[in-house]
C-alpha cells in the first residue's frame, strides 16, 4: 500500500467535503497524503486535499458507475492507495460497492468520523433513524462511502497533480434517453438558518408565508417528507430527513411538524432546534431545545413583525 488516501465524488460539493475528510485522515497519521481524484479532466472548484491524481481516458466522475469503477480500480492495482473513500450519493455507494468487490476490499457505508487505528479504518454510522451510533471499522486497504455533510469542505487547493492512463473502456450498459429533474434552488446544507414546514401547514399557498420568513432570516425553506413525497407541494431537495437531506444549520425551526424518527435522522445535528406544534405531546419536542405550543398561523407572523421592529431600532 501506498499510503495514499483518495477521494472522489461526482458532485463538486461533495467532491470537496469527501476530500477534506481525505485530508483529515492523513493528518492524523504521518506519511499519508490525501489525493483528490478526477476523471478525464481536472475540476478546478473542487479544493480540499494536497495532491490530484488524474485518471484520463475514461468517463468523468458523473458517467456510468461501473466505467467509474473500473476506471479507479486500473489505477488503484497499480498505484495501491491505503483508502479510496466515495461520496455517499446514489451515483457513488454504485461506484464504491463495484470498486470493493473488483479490489477485494471490505467497504464501508455512509461513513462519518473517520480515523485510522491500528492498520484499519474506523468510521461513525447512523443507524435506526438517527436513533444509535454505529462504530465499523475495516482493515486496509479499504474503500468507505462517506456521508454528506460529515466535513466541511475547505479552501485548500491541490497542488502537484499526477496523470494516470487507465485506457479505453466500454460500458455494459447503454442509456436509451433521459429527461431532466425540475428542481429548486435551495441549498439546505450549507444554510446557517432553515425554516422547515410540515404537515401544521394547511394549503399549498400559506409556504410563501414561511418562505418569506426564510427570507427575513436569511435561510432557507426545508420541510418534511409528506411535503415534497406526497404531496408535491416543495421539490425533493427540500426534503429534510432519512431519505431526503441531512443538514446541521445553526439554527432549525420546525414549524407544523411532528418530528418522526424519519426526520429527526435528517436534522438531529442542528446546533439550536426551536419547534412549533398546536400537539403538547408531538415527538419534535424531544429532540428541541425551545417548544412553543401553538398555532404557526398566529406565531409566525408575530414572529416577522418582531423581526422588523427589531430592524427599525437598529
Amino acid at each position: 500500500m501506498s499510503g495514499e488516501i483518495w477521494s472522489l465524488s461526482e458532485s463538486t460539493s461533495v467532491a470537496s467535503e469527501v476530500a477534506a475528510g481525505a485530508q483529515a485522515l492523513a493528518n492524523s497519521m504521518q506519511g499519508f497524503v490525501a489525493v483528490i481524484i478526477d476523471m478525464k479532466e481536472i475540476r478546478d472548484d473542487v479544493h480540499g486535499a494536497k495532491k490530484r491524481l488524474l485518471l484520463k481516458g475514461g468517463e468523468n466522475a458523473s458517467g456510468p458507475p461501473e466505467v467509474v469503477a473500473e476506471s479507479i480500480f486500473r489505477a488503484a492495482t497499480k498505484l495501491m492507495p491505503s483508502v479510496i473513500l466515495v461520496g455517499a450519493t446514489r451515483n457513488g455507494r454504485e461506484v464504491a460497492s463495484r470498486l470493493a468487490i473488483k479490489l477485494r476490499t471490505g467497504c464501508l457505508a455512509e461513513a462519518s468520523r473517520l480515523s485510522l487505528e491500528d492498520g484499519r479504518l474506523v468510521a461513525d454510522r447512523s443507524v435506526y433513524a438517527g436513533k444509535v451510533t454505529a462504530r465499523i471499522s475495516s482493515s486496509l486497504p479499504c474503500v468507505s462511502t462517506v456521508r454528506a455533510g460529515s466535513y466541511s469542505r475547505t479552501d485548500d487547493i491541490p497542488g502537484e497533480t499526477q496523470e494516470y492512463e487507465v485506457g479505453e473502456i466500454a460500458a455494459k450498459t447503454k442509456t436509451l434517453s433521459s429527461s431532466k429533474k425540475e428542481s429548486g434552488t435551495v441549498d439546505l446544507k450549507s444554510a446557517k438558518v432553515i425554516i422547515s414546514a410540515g404537515r401544521g401547514v394547511k394549503k399549498k399557498e400559506d409556504l410563501s408565508m414561511l418562505e418569506d420568513l426564510a427570507k427575513d432570516m436569511k435561510g432557507a425553506l426545508g420541510c418534511s417528507r409528506p411535503l415534497s413525497s406526497d404531496l408535491g407541494w416543495l421539490p425533493e431537495e427540500h426534503h429534510i430527513g432519512l431519505t431526503g437531506v441531512n443538514v446541521k444549520p445553526d439554527l432549525y425551526l420546525a414549524l407544523g411538524i411532528s418530528g418522526q424518527l424519519q426526520h429527526i435522522a435528517g436534522m438531529k445535528d442542528s446546533k439550536v432546534v426551536a419547534a412549533v406544534n398546536t400537539d403538547k405531546d408531538a415527538p419534535i419536542f424531544q429532540a428541541s431545545d425551545y417548544g412553543i405550543v401553538g398555532d404557526l398561523y398566529l406565531l409566525v407572523p408575530a414572529l416577522r413583525r418582531a423581526l422588523t421592529a427589531r430592524r427599525g431600532t437598529r
